[in-house]
């Protein structure tokens, strides 16, 4: 006998908007005509690309500053075109990286507390595309690797430590890219173009794994993500311009593993992921539902779960990292839903009897610590992420500040082949310590040594404040 209803602990998965006084209130939303998600959330803020005079800008807020956003209140508007997409590092919730029209891409450093005034310089601005720069993606488990993509049909891989750009991508699309997308542990990604390709590409060997043409018959503009076990998730439109979604091994891209038409509305469907309960959830941009599907290995392998319906279009959506979110109220997904003039947040929930914490919806996730070095990423190694348990939730450690070493471009040089030069070596460095050098390194160090002698100062300032604050709570 087959059972009619599938047995899953995510059938009854509904989703509620918060209350009114819990939205952020008053934002201009980017009105840039790019399918991005022009937000990004992690346990400390959410960022949301908005309308900027003269430039591009994006509002950085602190998760509890709800309500009323005052009209003054400080962007980070380092750029000087619209601002298209916004990622934060995985690996550090005060770093930001922002991809825009001006043909960079910026590197930001969020204070603690958020921001007091308007940021308007980067840690780092990584320039390299010769057109607008439309995606960034930082690398899952590698610190400081990010990917950039732009109108100019290439990728770049950036080295954000050094400033540098590490691999570039240029040759590979002939069209625009709509997307790009890491797998688990950052040793493949895959692209979704306009030529109507899904391509897998191996970037540190800079040559293409697997790729399907046609992979949605439809000229409209199509998605393609990794899922935890290596398959790729699509969205597209079919001929008919209807709404397709599919499933497919990247091992042989003949035929998809499953394939589904879903409606005939225009939006761009986003696919938002969560690896741990192999849950994708599909926003269209100007729907105003969210729909979501249970990944899993028996046919028809897609299984359609439930809608969130609401009546307003969406702009855009953020998805908050498995670490955000609420243990004890079994929530295991939160967007942030762009409105015209607002961002909503919605919560999606597990029904539950229980209060104890729920082993099944919460396997080990994803944390903040990076299991490779970025050189390490560039010269081969992979690791897949570090992962934490969310039992008494998660609490935010302290990050450590992005420093960013441009090296010396005179290290670059070639190696000295000829015997001539490995002799004459010395000779050049000794002519090198010249006074000047020493005059220099002399300035450093004092520099140095005023630092010093300012922290150790500050340092007792803050312990007898400290002091004095034990006595009045006392």
């Amino acid at each position: 006998m087959r059972r009619v209803v599938r047995q899953s602990k995510f059938r009854h998965v509904f989703g509620q908007a918060v209350k009114n006084d819990q939205c952020y209130d008053d934002i201009r939303v980017s009105r840039v005509t790019w399918d991005s998600s022009f937000c990004a959330v992690n346990p400390r803020f959410v960022a949301i690309i908005v309308d900027a005079s003269g430039g591009g800008a994006f509002l950085v807020l602190p998760l509890h500053k709800t309500g009323r956003i005052d009209k003054s209140y400080p962007t980070v508007c380092g750029h000087t075109g619209p601002v298209l997409d916004i990622d934060w590092c995985p690996h550090n919730d005060q770093v930001i990286a922002s991809g825009s029209e001006d043909c960079t891409v910026m590197v930001w450093q969020i204070p603690e507390n958020g921001l007091t005034l308007s940021l308007t310089e980067p840690v780092v601005v990584l320039e390299g595309h010769s057109k607008r720069v439309g995606i960034v993606a930082w690398h899952p488990t590698a610190r400081n690797v990010l990917l950039s993509a732009g109108c100019d049909n290439a990728i770049i891989i950036w080295n954000v430590g050094t400033g540098e750009a590490l691999i570039n991508l240029d040759d590979m699309h002939v069209d625009m890219i709509y997307n790009v997308s890491w797998n688990r542990n950052g040793s493949l990604i895959c692209t979704a173009s306009k030529d109507k390709k899904v391509r897998v590409i191996d970037p540190r060997k800079q040559e293409i794994v697997a790729e399907k043409e046609k992979t949605h018959e439809g000229a409209r503009p199509m998605r393609a993500i990794f899922l935890a076990d290596g398959n790729i998730f699509t969205t597209g439109f079919s001929r008919m311009s209807e709404r397709q979604l599919a499933l497919w091994n990247p091992k042989n891209m003949e035929e998809p593993i499953a394939l589904h038409e879903m409606d005939t509305s225009n939006g761009v469907l986003l696919p938002f992921y969560d690896p741990d309960t192999n849950i994708i959830y599909l926003c269209g941009k100007g729907d105003s539902s969210i729909r979501y599907f249970e990944i899993t290995d028996e046919s028809p392998y897609v299984h359609y779960l439930n809608t969130f319906s609401s009546k307003e279009p969406q702009r855009g959506m953020g998805f908050m990292p498995k670490r955000g979110l609420d243990v004890n109220k079994c929530e295991i997904a939160r967007f942030f839903k762009l409105h015209e003039r607002k961002c909503e947040p919605i919560i999606m929930t597990v029904p539950r009897k229980s209060d104890l914490f729920q082993d099944d919806l919460y396997p080990d996730t994803a944390g903040p610590e990076a299991a490779l070095e970025a050189e390490e990423w560039f010269e081969g190694k992979n690791a897949d992420p570090l992962l934490i348990s969310l039992k008494h939730g998660y609490i935010p450690g302290k990050n450590r500040d992005l420093k960013v070493v441009k090296k010396n471009i005179l290290d670059n040089k070639p190696a000295a082949n000829k015997k001539s030069d490995l002799i004459n070596a010395p000779k050049k460095a000794a002519d090198a310590s010249n006074p000047q050098n020493e005059a220099k390194l002399e300035e450093i160090l004092k520099e140095l040594k005023s630092i010093k002698d300012m922290i150790s100062s500050q340092d007792e300032r803050i312990s007898k404040l400290e002091q004095q604050m034990a006595k009045i709570g006392d």
